[in-house]
């Protein structure tokens, strides 16, 4: 059996992704999937990548606007590339995307399968099922517009789609994931539940004419027995399982502190100011960047090594890497590359079997949760108000451009 792990309710958000930032989306991607492929196994990167406040948070430290509905089309679309060189070596393959690239997605299944030796057909077949779910068999305003299908070579998979509704300027973003993942979705206690919208199908509505196509053509692939069976399967719950995560994102754009969890990030800042003179001893000779790569490399290790509950605050990670409207602050490329560079070394040493450095990020993260307790620490406007001001000295960089070079007086946006 399948069935979903969450959902998330995200505003509308206009705009492209640039090239420099888009580029370092999917190094940093990669490497982190590398890292928890390395700690945990290619099975729990599939149950994050379903659990929707962990999907957010991952794009938020990537330097993706950190409420948007356009994380969901970045992240796939950087995982897509950063992955695929490392598809055989990690065993995990990302198919489909948005538009004319989710219809794709049923020829590249089959085409993987026959290559790796998984059953393409059955992964299709489990791809258009889910699809059909939420937009033909449960209406709810949101009309599918991306399918990412993420496939381990032992045939277990992660589907992330998302649907809009172009009336309310919402979009509604879909987790499934296979039976036999490890759970990472069972944590209610980091669930926030969305108001309640309801579940509106009205077959008869002109509107709906594509969705009784697609059961007629349901109908027709599998017949009505097994739309019953499947159905039943993809959306009925067992008893044990508890409310599933269900996100919902504010409609501001700026950051504010009422976003993020305050308590979480001076640990964050103290495990960063302590462990980094013991563990990054050469990173922070570095003048004005070294020290503040630590507090960056501290936030991605949370990515990696956290448990659900620690991702309740997704805006809490946009402050690793910022994000590329300006929000909470521009992005800081030479953070951002010393970031990668650490990463990287970290991951090809423990391909050789030497997994210092790993364990180095493994004990930064560990060291950040025990301060959380005690850790005194900026307030977050003052804290954006300093990286704004050393944002042209650590590279910073936005749709607006570098900030060295914007001029003093033009206005820029804060809210």
């Amino acid at each position: 059996m399948t069935r979903r792990g969450g959902s998330a309710d995200l505003p509308l958000h206009g705009g492209r992704v640039p090239q420099w930032l888009a580029d370092r989306m999917s190094t940093l991607g990669a490497v982190v999937c590398q890292a928890i492929v390395h700690h945990y196994g290619r099975e729990e990167l599939l149950a994050r990548l379903a659990h929707p406040f962990w999907f957010q948070s991952f794009g938020a430290v990537m330097g993706m606007d950190w409420h948007s509905s356009g994380i969901t089309t970045s992240v796939i679309g950087a995982l897509k590339r950063g992955l695929a060189p490392l598809g055989d070596e990690l065993g995990i393959y990302v198919c489909g995307g948005r538009g004319r690239h989710s219809r794709r997605t049923p020829d590249e299944l089959m085409a993987l399968g026959d290559r790796v030796g998984f059953d393409g057909a059955a992964l299709t077949r489990a791809s258009r099922l889910v699809a059909k779910v939420d937009s033909a068999a449960v209406q709810d305003g949101f009309d599918l517009y991306l399918h990412g299908f993420f496939a381990a070579a032992d045939g277990q998979w992660t589907v992330v789609q998302q649907g809009m509704n172009a009336d309310k300027r919402q979009a509604r973003r879909y987790h499934w994931h296979s039976e036999n993942l490890s759970s990472f979705v069972e944590a209610p206690h980091s669930a926030i539940d969305g108001p309640q919208q309801g579940e509106i199908v009205n077959l008869t509505d002109k509107l709906a004419a594509s969705s009784r196509g697609a059961q007629l053509e349901l109908l027709t692939e599998l017949g009505p027995d097994s739309i019953v069976r499947e159905y039943t399967a993809l959306t009925t719950l067992p008893p044990a399982q508890p409310m599933l995560p269900h996100l919902v994102m504010p409609a501001h754009h700026e950051v504010r502190g009422s976003d993020v969890f305050t308590r979480r990030l001076h640990g964050t800042l103290a495990a960063a100011a302590e462990r980094g003179p013991v563990d990054f001893p050469e990173l922070l000779l570095t003048p004005g960047v070294g020290a503040r790569t630590v507090q960056s490399l501290a936030m991605v290790a949370e990515v990696v090594h956290g448990a659900p509950y620690r991702f309740a605050d997704p805006a809490r990670f946009s402050l690793a890497h910022g994000g590329k409207d300006r929000h909470p602050y521009p992005v800081p490329i030479k953070v951002y590359d010393e970031t990668i560079r650490v990463l990287k070394s970290a991951v090809q040493k423990a391909k050789l079997g030497r997994d210092e450095e790993m364990q180095t990020l493994r004990r930064l993260d560990d060291h950040a949760r025990r301060l959380e307790r005690t850790a005194r620490g900026p307030d977050f406007e003052d804290f954006v108000a300093a990286e704004r001001k050393a944002s042209p000295a650590l590279g910073g960089r936005s749709v607006f451009g570098l900030e060295e070079d914007l001029a003093p007086e033009r206005s820029l946006p804060t809210k």
